[in-house]
C-alpha cells in the first residue's frame, strides 16, 4: 500500500444538515474505512438514507496521484446505475402517454432489425427494461458524439443473431440499454444527454449529475483504480461510455441519494409537483420477470432480491476502475449508496452491503441463496457452499455461444466441469451449490456464478456467466 492509502481520511464527519447523530452510521463509516485497508481501496463514498435520516460520509481520496478528499460532492461515474435513470425516463414518457413499454421498437424505430425477423417486429422496450430482448448484451458503441446512439441501433444492432426469444431469458444486457437511449432520442427529438437532462436530472433537482465528460471534469472528480505490479495506481486513459443509457452517467453522492430517496416516495418532483405517480414507481419495483435458475427478480430497471423476507431494489456498476452499488429496502424506508474509485471495490461493496443490510434492516442472505448479477461483481463465496454430492455432469457439458463477443466450452475434466471462456481468461473449475447453478473455485475472480438454464421441456439450453446469457450449441 502506498503512504497515501496509509491512513484513510474521512471527509465529512457530519451527518447530512438536520439529521441526527447515530452510531450505527459510525459504526458502518469504520467498516468501510476497514475494508478500503484490505482491498487498497482509495476512496469511497457512503451514502445511508434511515429512519428519515439521511448521512453523508466521503473517505479517502479522489485519485492517488493528485489526493483530494472525496466528499459527498465528489463526482463519481455510476456505470450500470445509468440504466436506472433510463428507465425512469421511459416511465416518464410513458406517464405523459408519449411511448408504450409494450409496443414493438419499430413503432419509435421503423428501421430497427436484428437477424432474427421475428424478434425485430416483435420486440419492445419492455424486453430492454427487463433485459431479456435475447440478443448478445455486453456490446457498446464508438464514441461518435450526439450520432452514437444512432450508429449503434443502425450498424450493430443488425449484426446481432437470437440467443432466446423476447421475454424468455433474463440475461444482463447492455445493449438493450443502448437502444432504450435511441428510442428516448428519437421520441423526445433531442440527443440522449438532453433528453435524460429533462426528464430526470432537472425533474429531481440532480444539479451534480452529467453524461458529458467536458461538463463533470469541471468538478472534483474520482478516477479509477488498479493493482500493478505491487501497487494502486490510476487508471489511464480515464474512460465513459458512449452507450449513455447502458452506463454513462456521472453524478455525486448527495445526487445520487436524492435520485434513491425518490425511489423511495411518492413520484413528487424537487418541486413538490406530480412527477411520477405511485403506480408507476411501484411498477419498477415490481417483479416483472424471474431470472430462471436464481431467486432474484427484475423490474423495470431495478433488480429485485428477496433477503430475510423483504424485497430490495438494487443496481450497481462496473467501469474504469469504479465499483458501486445503490439500493432499496422499501419496507424498511431505507436507501444506501456505496461508491468506491478501485477496480476490487466490489469486494467492499460486497462486505459493507451485507453489513448495512443486516445492522439497519435485520436481515441477511441465507446460506448457499442464489444471487444474479446486479451491474456489480459478486462472489458466491461470500455465503454458498459447495453441494456435498455433486449432480451427474453429463447434461451440462457442451459449447455454449454468444455471438459476436466469443463462446464458453463446458467440459469434464476428472470429475468435475471446466469452463473455459477464451484465450485470454484462465479456466475455471466449477463446483455446485445448488441445482442447476455453481460457481468459480479458480479463474478471472473465485466465486463466479455460473448459472444454467433450461428449456420449457427441462433441457439445459443456456448457460448464464456472471448475468451473460449464450446458448448451446444443439
Amino acid at each position: 500500500m502506498t503512504a497515501a492509502m496509509g491512513a484513510t481520511r474521512v471527509s465529512s464527519q457530519a451527518p447530512a444538515a438536520g439529521a441526527r447523530a447515530d452510531a450505527r452510521v459510525d459504526e458502518m463509516v469504520a467498516l468501510v474505512a476497514a475494508k478500503m485497508a484490505d482491498y487498497r481501496v482509495p476512496g469511497v463514498g457512503l451514502g445511508l438514507f434511515v429512519d428519515g435520516q439521511l448521512h453523508l460520509r466521503g473517505l479517502g481520496v479522489t485519485n492517488l496521484d493528485d489526493p483530494t478528499p472525496i466528499t459527498e460532492h465528489t463526482l463519481f461515474t455510476i456505470a450500470s446505475i445509468s440504466k436506472t435513470m433510463a428507465a425512469t425516463a421511459v416511465m416518464a414518457l410513458a406517464e405523459a402517454g408519449r411511448l408504450d413499454l409494450q409496443a414493438p421498437i419499430r413503432t419509435y424505430l421503423p428501421d430497427f432489425r436484428v437477424q432474427d425477423a421475428e424478434t425485430s417486429r416483435t420486440v419492445s422496450l419492455w424486453h430492454c427494461l427487463t433485459h431479456t430482448p435475447g440478443w448478445e448484451g455486453q456490446l457498446t458503441t464508438e464514441d461518435r458524439g450526439a450520432g452514437a446512439l444512432a450508429h449503434f441501433a443502425s450498424t450493430i444492432m443488425p449484426t446481432l443473431p437470437r440467443l432466446a426469444a423476447p421475454g424468455e431469458v433474463w440475461g444482463y444486457n447492455n445493449a438493450g440499454f443502448a437502444l432504450t437511449g435511441r428510442v428516448l432520442e428519437v421520441v423526445t427529438g433531442t440527443p440522449i444527454h438532453e433528453a435524460l437532462r429533462a426528464l430526470v436530472f432537472a425533474p429531481l433537482g440532480l444539479s451534480r449529475t452529467f453524461t458529458r465528460l467536458t461538463e463533470a471534469m469541471t468538478y472534483p472528480l474520482s478516477l479509477g483504480h488498479r493493482d500493478r505490479a505491487g501497487r494502486v495506481e490510476v487508471i489511464r486513459p480515464f474512460q465513459t461510455t458512449s452507450s449513455t443509457t447502458a452506463g454513462g452517467v456521472l453524478t455525486s453522492l448527495t445526487d445520487l441519494m436524492a435520485y434513491a430517496r425518490f425511489h423511495l416516495g411518492d413520484g413528487r418532483a424537487r418541486d413538490g409537483r406530480p412527477y411520477l405517480p405511485g403506480p408507476r414507481l411501484e411498477a419498477m419495483q415490481t417483479a416483472q420477470v424471474r431470472k430462471h435458475a436464481t431467486g432474484d427478480q427484475m423490474g423495470l430497471g431495478w433488480h429485485l432480491r428477496p433477503v430475510g423476507g423483504l424485497m430490495t431494489a438494487a443496481h450497481g456498476g462496473t467501469l474504469n476502475g469504479h465499483c458501486l452499488l445503490v439500493q432499496l429496502v422499501p419496507a424498511r424506508n431505507l436507501a444506501f449508496a456505496v461508491l468506491t474509485n478501485h477496480q476490487d471495490g466490489w469486494r467492499l461493496v460486497q462486505d459493507v452491503e451485507a453489513a448495512i443490510l443486516q445492522r439497519f434492516a435485520g436481515v441477511s442472505l441465507v446460506a448457499g441463496q442464489t444471487i444474479g448479477h446486479r451491474g456489480v461483481n459478486e462472489a458466491m463465496t461470500f455465503h454458498a457452499r459447495p453441494l456435498p454430492r455433486q449432480p451427474a455432469i453429463a447434461e451440462y457439458e457442451g459449447r455454449y455461444a454468444r455471438p459476436p463477443v466469443g463462446t464458453v466450452e463446458v467440459r469434464r475434466r476428472g470429475e468435475r466441469l471446466v469452463a473455459v471462456t477464451g484465450a485470454a481468461q484462465p479456466d475455471s473449475r466449477l463446483t455446485f451449490y445448488g441445482r442447476d447453478v455453481a460457481y468459480a473455485l479458480d479463474g478471472s475472480y473465485l466465486g463466479t456464478p455460473y448459472e444454467f438454464i433450461r428449456d420449457e421441456a427441462g433441457a439445459v439450453r443456456w448457460i448464464r456467466v456472471n448475468g451473460r446469457i449464450a446458448r448451446k450449441d444443439e
